[in-house]
């Protein structure tokens, strides 16, 4: 592999830390001074122009046969179903909490792929690994009913939103249709702008009278950034790195998240959201690479 490859690699990589990190982040501030319904329908209509107009330069258009369809169908149900309970729960829990939620995503999806696509079965480290990983996130929403119900229904609304992303990633592997990452984006968009539309009008109360400065740039940079170069750069990843490579992306972003949001938005973890996320990523790491994690690590930058 040339050292050009390698250095794009490299570059999207970064990228997907990065963005990942700070989406969460951003969510909260996208809400600010607005209805919440705002901040993600400007967000999504952004990302669906910039999606589509990438989609029709680079590939011409938008296939639309039952495979390709079933797959727009299941990538815009995870961005309707999976992104308004995390806008939603964003009101009332830390930014960091969103991602250290997030980081059980590849235990959820590698459970319902056990299910549905009939891949690897648990064994005795998966168990392990999802238990210790539902420990940790236990530890973090006990904390959360002491501090009120309505930050306890926040995480749960985040967690709710971790089963619908699992679930549609494993829709459009089952459906196997092929399509490139920026395909798959557009299309995935275009069906969910429609039904965020009809969310924003049938429950919030009019466009907002002014944007406050920090939310107006939070939802463009989620626009651009968090809705059509990070997902574009993430499947680029997994069609060059080991799976094991991508999966570390889940374990740095979490403490980057908690840590953006202690140092930008004043966001006070505390011991137990520390010990709950340590329980998380330990969880993961059990779980993805079971008792031999030092030997995957060693190939972290090996492509395939």
């Amino acid at each position: 592999m040339n050292n050009k490859k390698l250095l794009t690699i490299g570059l999207a990589y970064v990228l997907v830390v990065l963005i990942w990190s700070t989406t969460p982040l951003t969510i909260k501030w996208s809400g600010q001074g607005v209805h919440y319904l705002f901040g993600i329908t400007a967000r999504m209509t952004i990302g669906s122009i910039l999606a589509l107009l990438l989609a029709i330069w680079q590939c011409g258009t938008l296939p639309r046969d039952h495979k390709s369809l079933q797959v727009y169908f299941a990538a815009g149900f995870a961005i309707f179903g999976s992104m308004l309970p995390v806008y939603w729960g964003a009101q009332f829990i830390p930014s960091g909490l969103i991602s250290v939620t997030f980081g059980l995503t590849p235990i959820v999806t590698a459970w319902l792929a056990a299910k549905y696509l009939h891949e690897q079965r648990f064994g005795l480290s998966k168990i392990l690994g999802t238990l210790i990983g539902v420990a940790g996130l236990a530890v973090i929403f006990l904390q959360q009913i002491k501090i009120g119900k309505q930050a306890a229904w926040g995480m749960g609304a985040v967690l709710f939103s971790v089963f619908i992303h699992s679930l549609s990633a494993v829709w459009i592997k089952k459906v196997d249709a092929r399509l490139s990452a920026l395909r798959v984006t557009a299309g995935g968009l275009l069906v969910a702008l429609p039904l965020l539309w009809l969310a924003y009008l049938l429950f919030a109360h009019g466009l907002p009278a002014q944007i406050p400065v920090r939310a107006f740039w939070a939802i463009v940079y989620l626009g651009i950034m968090g809705s059509v170069v990070g997902f574009v750069a993430y499947y680029f990843l997994l069609e060059q790195l080991p799976t094991s490579s991508t999966a570390l992306i889940t374990l740095m972003t979490p403490v980057l998240a908690v840590w953006l949001g202690n140092w930008l938005n004043d966001e006070q973890s505390g011991m137990t959201v520390w010990l709950g996320t340590a329980l998380v990523l330990s969880g993961l790491v059990l779980h993805q690479w079971g008792a031999r994690p030092g030997a995957s690590l060693l190939r972290f930058i090996t492509p395939r």
